[in-house]
C-alpha cells in the first residue's frame, strides 16, 4: 500500500521540501561543484568518482564540445582548439592578451567590444563562452546527483577580481543557464568551510589562496556573528601556471633551445614542468625527459627549484604584508592562516607562510575542495534551507570607485576595502553658466589623476535646467551589491531628472594592473598629492579667468575706465602665465590678486543688476510682494 503525504489544512508539503542549490568553484586549473546534504557539505563526483573537473574545453568542427578530463587528454595533440586556464583571460581586453599570447598556443581576434576571441575550428569563442561550457558541465553534474533542477548556485571568484572579471563570471553563468545566488570571494568561502563561522570567540584569520592562475590574500575577522573582510590583496595574474612557466623556461635554457615551439610541443613542455613541480612536492629531485620535444633530459632538485620560484613566492609574501597593513593589525594578531588552492601543496610555500605568521598554517582540509565546500554552505543558506542561520558575510571591494571631476581629477566615492554591499552618494554641481548636460565618467583606482586610473563607464545626464555655474545640485549615487557589481545614478535635485547605468566595464585591465595600481598609489603618494593640489589650483584659475572674461565682454566697456580695464587684464595675464608654468603657491597668489583687482568691477556689476531689477518698481510695491 502506498504511503500518503499528510499536510495541514490549506497547506502543501512543498514548503517543507529542500531547495536544490550548489556551490561552484570555477578554478583556473580545476573546477568543482559541491552541495549540502544532511547538514554536511561534500563535493559532487562524476561517474568515475572524480570530484575535480579539469577546467579544459575542446571544440570540434561540427560544433561538438568536450569538457574536462577528455579535453585535457587532447590538450597537446589539439592545442589550438583545446582551451586551458581560461580564467586568466576573464575580463581582459584584446590588448591585455599580447603578453599572455607568448604563453598560450592560441590565435586571437579582436571584436568591437574589445573582448578577445580565440579562433577554433568551431569558430571564435570568448572567455565567457568557454567558462560557460565549464559551468554547464558542473551544473549538469549537480542536477544528476541531486535529482532535480538547480534553483541557484553560489560561484566563487578571487577576492581580487575587479568589476570586469566579476561581470564576466556572471555573464558566463547566465549563458550556462545557472542562476547566481551570489558571487562569493574564495577566501571567505574557505573560512566558512573551516567552520570559523561557528566559533563563538572573536577570531582573526588570514586566508592564503594560491591557485592555478590567481593569488589572493584576505584578512577576515569573525566578531559577534559577523564575518567581516578587513582587507584583501593579491595578484590576479599569479598562480601555479607561473611556477610551471618558470620551470619550462629553465628547461629551454638547459637545452639551449632557440626559436618558438609548435603549440603541441609547447603544451607538452608545460605538462612536463607541472609534473616536475608535483614530484618535487614529495621528493628532493625530479627527472625530466624531453628529448623528443627540445632534445634534452636531466634533473631538477629542490634547491634549484627554490631559486626559480622564490621570486614568485616572495611576491605572494609582499602582498600578505600589505594586506595585514591595510587591515590595521599586526602579524601576531592573526590567530590562524588557512592554505587554499592546489599550489599551496608546495612545501616551500607553506614554509614561507609559516615564517611570516610565526605559526604553521592550517592544511587539514583538502586545498583543492575547500572553496567549493564553503560555497555550498553559503548556497544552502541563501536558497532558504537554513533560514535561522545568523552568519553574516561582509566582503570588501578591492579598488576605490570614483568620478572624474574638472581638470582630470578623481573624486573617490567609495574607498577600497569598504565593506559591501554599500551605497554612497555625493553632490556635484555645474561648471559653466547655462550648462544643461553633465558627463559622468566612472573610474576605478587609487591614484589622484584620471589618466592613472581605470575607466569603467561613461554616461550623460541631460535636461538640466539652465542656471548659473554652481547653482545646480546633482546627486551622484554609487551602489555596489553583494556580488561586487556597481550601478551609478545621477539626479538633478531641483528638476528631478535622472540618469543611471549598470556598470558593465569594457574588458581591458593590463596583466598586473590591480597590484600595480596599489603599488603605484603607495610609491607615488606624495607626487599624486602634489599633482592634485596643482591641478585644483589650475582649475580654480581657469574658472576665474573664464568668469572674468565673460564679465568683461558683457560689461567691461560700460563699467570700467581704460586704466581700470588695463589693470584687470594685466592681472589676468599674470594668472594665465602662472597657470601654465607656476607652482601651487604662485597660482594661488595670482588668483587672490585677480580677485582683488576685479572686486570693484564685481560690485559695480551687482549694483547695476539690482538697479535693473528695481527699475519701474516703488518701495510700496516691494513691501506688498513681501
Amino acid at each position: 500500500m502506498a504511503l500518503l503525504n499528510i499536510a495541514e489544512p490549506g497547506q502543501t508539503p512543498e514548503p517543507h521540501q529542500r531547495k536544490l542549490a550548489v556551490g561552484i568553484d570555477l578554478g583556473t586549473t580545476n573546477s568543482l561543484v559541491a552541495s549540502v546534504r544532511s547538514g554536511t557539505a561534500e563535493t559532487i563526483e562524476d561517474e568515475q568518482g572524480q570530484s575535480l573537473l579539469p577546467s579544459v574545453v575542446r571544440y570540434f568542427k561540427d560544433g561538438y564540445v568536450v569538457v574536462g578530463e577528455r579535453a585535457l587528454q587532447a590538450a597537446a595533440a589539439d592545442a589550438g582548439n583545446t582551451i586551458v586556464s581560461i580564467k586568466r583571460l576573464m575580463g581582459r581586453g584584446i590588448e591585455d592578451v599580447s603578453r599572455l599570447a607568448e604563453q598560450l598556443p592560441y590565435q586571437f581576434e579582436s571584436r568591437q567590444d574589445n573582448v578577445p576571441a580565440i579562433k577554433t575550428v568551431a569558430g571564435a569563442v570568448t572567455p565567457v563562452q568557454v567558462s560557460a561550457e565549464i559551468l554547464k558541465a558542473l551544473a549538469e553534474r549537480g542536477r544528476q546527483s541531486l535529482g532535480g533542477q538547480l534553483q541557484g548556485a553560489v560561484i566563487t571568484v578571487p577576492a581580487y577580481f575587479d568589476e570586469a572579471q566579476r561581470q564576466a563570471t556572471k555573464d558566463a553563468a547566465t549563458l550556462a543557464g545557472v542562476k547566481v545566488l551570489r558571487l562569493l570571494n574564495e577566501p571567505t568561502a574557505a573560512a566558512v568551510a573551516y567552520g570559523f563561522d561557528q566559533q563563538e570567540e572573536d577570531t582573526t584569520i588570514a586566508v592564503f589562496d594560491l591557485g592555478g592562475g590567481t593569488f589572493d590574500i584576505s584578512v577576515l575577522r569573525l566578531q559577534r556573528g559577523v564575518f567581516e573582510v578587513l582587507s584583501t590583496g593579491g595578484d590576479s595574474a599569479l598562480g601555479g601556471d607561473d611556477f610551471d612557466h618558470s620551470i619550462a623556461e629553465w628547461i629551454l635554457q638547459q637545452a639551449n633551445w632557440q626559436g618558438e615551439l609548435e603549440p603541441s610541443s609547447h603544451r607538452r613542455l608545460l605538462e612536463a614542468a607541472r609534473q616536475v613541480k608535483e614530484q618535487l612536492t614529495e621528493s628532493d629531485e625530479a627527472t625530466i625527459s624531453l628529448e623528443d620535444v627540445v632534445g634534452w633530459k636531466g634533473t631538477l632538485d629542490r634547491v634549484q627549484f627554490y631559486e626559480l620560484t622564490d621570486p614568485l613566492i616572495n611576491r605572494c609574501i609582499r602582498s600578505c604584508k600589505r594586506a595585514i597593513k591595510d587591515a590595521r593589525i599586526r602579524v601576531d594578531e592573526v590567530d590562524n592562516a588557512i592554505m587554499v588552492g592546489g599550489s599551496t601543496r608546495m612545501p616551500r610555500v607553506r614554509e614561507k607562510v609559516g615564517e611570516l605568521f610565526g605559526k604553521p598554517p592550517l592544511v587539514n582540509l583538502n586545498p583543492d575542495t575547500v572553496v567549493a565546500i564553503g560555497a555550498a554552505f553559503q548556497a544552502d543558506v541563501l536558497i532558504g534551507n537554513k533560514p535561522d542561520n545568523e552568519m553574516l558575510l561582509l566582503d570588501v571591494i578591492p579598488l576605490s570607485l570614483g568620478l572624474e571631476t574638472m581638470g582630470g581629477l578623481v573624486e573617490k566615492i567609495i574607498h577600497r576595502n569598504t565593506t559591501i554591499p554599500i551605497s554612497r552618494a555625493q553632490e556635484f554641481t555645474t561648471y559653466k553658466d547655462g550648462q544643461t548636460a553633465l558627463a559622468v565618467h566612472v573610474v576605478q583606482g587609487e591614484r589622484e589623476m584620471v589618466e592613472d586610473c581605470r575607466s569603467l563607464a561613461r554616461f550623460e545626464l541631460r535636461g538640466i535646467p539652465p542656471m548659473t555655474a554652481g547653482a545646480a545640485r546633482i546627486l551622484v549615487t554609487f551602489q555596489v551589491d553583494a556580488d561586487g557589481l556597481l550601478s551609478v545614478s545621477a539626479k538633478e535635485t531641483i528638476s528631478g531628472i535622472e540618469s543611471q547605468i549598470q556598470v558593465k566595464p569594457s574588458y581591458g585591465l593590463t596583466e598586473d594592473s590591480i597590484s600595480d595600481m596599489l603599488r603605484a598609489s603607495f610609491e607615488h603618494a606624495k607626487e599624486d598629492r602634489d599633482a592634485r593640489m596643482l591641478r585644483e589650483q589650475q582649475v580654480e584659475a581657469e574658472r576665474m579667468l573664464e568668469a572674468t572674461e565673460v564679465a568683461l565682454i558683457a560689461d567691461g566697456d560700460l563699467l570700467l575706465s581704460c586704466d581700470e580695464r588695463h589693470i584687470l587684464e594685466q592681472a589676468m595675464a599674470k594668472l594665465r602665465c602662472q597657470h601654465d608654468t607656476g607652482d601651487v603657491a604662485s597660482i594661488k597668489r595670482e588668483i587672490e590678486l585677480l580677485a582683488q583687482a576685479s572686486e570693484v568691477f564685481a560690485e559695480r556689476r551687482m549694483d547695476r543688476s539690482i538697479k535693473k531689477a528695481l527699475k519701474g518698481h516703488t518701495l510700496d510695491e516691494l513691501d506688498e510682494e513681501e
